[in-house]
């Protein structure tokens, strides 16, 4: 009764813009939720996600955001303590007004608030229902989304925005209707560096995180030629095969069918030599021997065969590796 009560004093709050009566509410709403996780069930069960997207929404819609800062930042905080949030709740906050006020947050200087953004903007666009599509789409087409992503990886201050960040952008560049043109960003940004970078000694989860969007980058014609172009590509995606987890030997195996294909299609065998010389195909070889998903096989399978047919002209095997030795007619 009582968290129904607040909710309800929340909602008439809104529809009068009182904006202090509102963020004092939503401060004991959030406290209760805080004593434990019995009162968290209890909140979240009687609809208090959706209430809160709701006033997040009539309070983005001001003329100037600056107008209802404190309410807003207060009512992202609180949603953070109530994830994962239910559809109703990802429709209020992923609406056009909330979206461009989250996109705002994201250049606050305060890594709380910009940590509290990024993963409200992860739950919105990390669903597989139909109108998820729809709010990528949204998110990409907001000014300056992109760019302030692309921030958020640059400056690791908080590793759960890092990996928020690079969840967002690969549903942005898998799934939006303007992934081309959201690919063409981030290349005149320099991500394709930055990923390869990031994937050095990054912790499984981030690694992951980061091939999967330089997977999606080579979708493209002008991230494909980025990536060829980058001299860390290479070493890097061979070295990630078999060493931190499925899903990283998935990608970068993915990153380089797509890379070798585009360098016989365009008779440009620069890419396949370089493969070669880091001992792609010793690596690869041992992939099969070990085993992998269905869909890595095939693909794996087919850079075996583009590398095989120039090895006679070049083959370099990294030193350091422990498959040197492993020779096999394939």
């Amino acid at each position: 009764m009582e968290v129904s009560n607040v909710l309800s004093e929340i909602d008439v709050a809104c529809k009068k813009q009182d904006g202090k009566g509102c963020r004092d509410l939503v401060v004991k709403i959030k406290s209760l939720a805080k004593e434990s996780e019995r009162n968290k069930r209890g909140i979240v069960s009687n609809g208090a996600c959706g209430v809160l997207s709701e006033a997040f929404q009539a309070f983005s819609m001001a003329s100037s955001f600056d107008e209802n800062d404190d309410i807003l930042e207060e009512i992202l905080s609180a949603l953070t303590i109530m994830f994962p949030l239910d559809a109703q709740a990802k429709g209020f906050s992923g609406s056009v007004s909330a979206m461009q006020c989250l996109i705002w947050f994201l250049s606050s200087r305060d890594l709380s608030r910009r940590r509290n953004t990024v993963l409200v903007l992860k739950e919105i666009v990390s669903s597989s229902s139909s109108d998820n599509r729809r709010k990528v789409n949204e998110l990409s087409q907001t000014e300056g989304a992109i760019e302030a992503f692309f921030k958020l990886i640059k400056d690791p201050n908080c590793p759960s925005s890092t990996k928020a960040a690079l969840l967002i952008i690969y549903h942005i560049i898998t799934s939006s209707s303007t992934k081309e043109k959201q690919v063409r960003k981030l290349v005149n940004l320099g991500t394709i560096s930055l990923l390869l970078e990031t994937s050095l000694d990054a912790e499984r989860s981030t690694c992951e995180k980061a091939l999967g969007v330089l997977d999606g980058i080579c979708d493209t014609e002008e991230g494909r030629r980025m990536v060829c172009d980058n001299a860390l590509s290479m070493p890097v995606l061979v070295k990630k095969i078999l060493r931190v987890s499925d899903l990283t030997t998935e990608f970068s195996v993915s990153v380089l069918w797509k890379l070798c294909k585009k360098g016989e299609m365009e008779d440009d065998r620069s890419v396949v030599f370089e493969a070669l010389q880091v001992g792609a195909f010793q690596k690869l070889l041992l992939l099969l021997q070990v085993g992998c998903g269905e869909k890595t096989k095939e693909k794996a399978s087919e850079v075996l065969k583009t590398l095989n047919l120039h090895r006679n002209k070049m083959e370099c095997v990294d030193p350091m590796d422990n498959f040197k030795n492993l020779k096999r007619s394939f």
